[in-house]
C-alpha cells in the first residue's frame, strides 16, 4: 500500500509537517495552487528573548493576484542574512545551536533561489535528510492536473501509483471522500494531537513554531518528541 501527501510547500515549517511527509510514501509538493499572502508559504515563527517572532521571505505581489506558488519570485536576496542574525540571537544560547547551525547556516548564507517554491523544497529536502526522513518528494508539476478540487488531489495520487491518500485534518472541509472511494482511495485522515513538550527556551512552551526550534534546542534527540519520525 502506496501512501501519498499532496500539500503546498511551506517555509521551515513546524514538526506537524515533517510528521506527515515521514508518515508517507511519497510527498507532492502541491505548489501550482495559488499563491496566498499571509500564509506559511513564505512565513513561520520562531520563539525570542521578546517573545514570538514572524520569519518572512520577502515575495514579488504586486499586481500578481494570480500567480502560483511556483511562480512567485523572492524579491530580495539579503533576507538570507537577516533571517539567520534572527536565528543567531533567538537560539544562540540553545543547547545544540553549533551542531545544528553547521548545516542551517549554509542553507541560508549560500542561498541564491530565485523562486520561492524551489528555497523550500530545498530547505525541506535538507532537514528531511538531518531528520532521517527518506520519503520521495516530488513536485505536483511533474504530473498531469485535473480539473475539480477534489478530483485533482485524487487524480494525482493515482498516477503517483498510491493507494491511500493521507490528508491534514484542515481539508475535511472542502474534500468529498466519494471522489477517493470512486477511485479505490483509502482516505486517512492525519491527527496533529498529543505531541509532548521538549526543553524550549524563552518562557512558555508552544508547538506551533519552525522546525528549527525543536532541532537547535534538542538536536539528535529531535524525533523522540516527534509521532511518525524516528532516530
Amino acid at each position: 500500500m502506496k501512501r501519498v501527501a499532496i500539500v503546498q510547500s511551506n517555509y521551515i515549517p513546524w514538526k506537524g509537517y515533517f510528521d506527515l511527509i515521514a508518515s508517507v510514501d511519497e510527498f507532492i509538493l502541491y505548489d501550482d495552487m495559488q499563491f496566498t499572502r499571509r500564509d506559511w508559504r513564505n512565513r513561520n515563527k520562531i520563539k525570542t528573548a521578546q517573545g514570538l517572532q514572524w520569519l518572512t521571505v520577502p515575495v514579488s505581489v504586486k499586481g500578481k493576484y494570480t500567480q502560483s506558488i511556483s511562480e512567485t519570485e523572492i524579491s530580495q536576496p539579503d533576507w538570507v542574512t537577516k533571517h539567520w542574525k534572527s536565528l543567531e540571537l533567538a537560539y544562540g544560547r540553545a543547547p545544540h545551536f553549533d551542531e545544528v547551525a553547521e548545516w542551517v547556516e549554509p542553507l541560508y548564507l549560500e542561498a541564491d533561489d530565485r523562486h520561492l517554491s524551489r528555497m523550500n523544497e530545498r530547505f525541506l529536502s535538507e532537514i528531511c535528510a538531518r531528520l532521517g526522513i527518506d520519503t520521495v518528494i516530488s513536485r505536483s508539476d511533474d504530473y498531469t492536473l485535473a480539473d475539480g478540487k477534489s478530483e485533482r488531489l485524487a487524480d494525482l495520487c493515482v498516477q503517483a501509483g498510491g493507494n491511500v491518500y493521507v490528508s491534514g485534518p484542515a481539508a475535511r472541509d472542502y474534500l468529498a471522500p466519494e471522489v477517493f472511494a470512486h477511485r479505490n482511495l483509502e482516505l486517512d485522515w492525519f491527527s496533529y494531537d498529543g505531541y509532548p513538550a521538549y526543553p524550549q527556551l524563552w518562557g512558555a512552551f508552544e508547538h506551533g513554531v519552525s522546525i528549527l526550534d525543536l532541532l537547535f534546542n534538542c538536536g539528535s534527540a529531535a524525533p523522540n518528541y516527534m509521532r511518525h519520525v524516528t532516530s
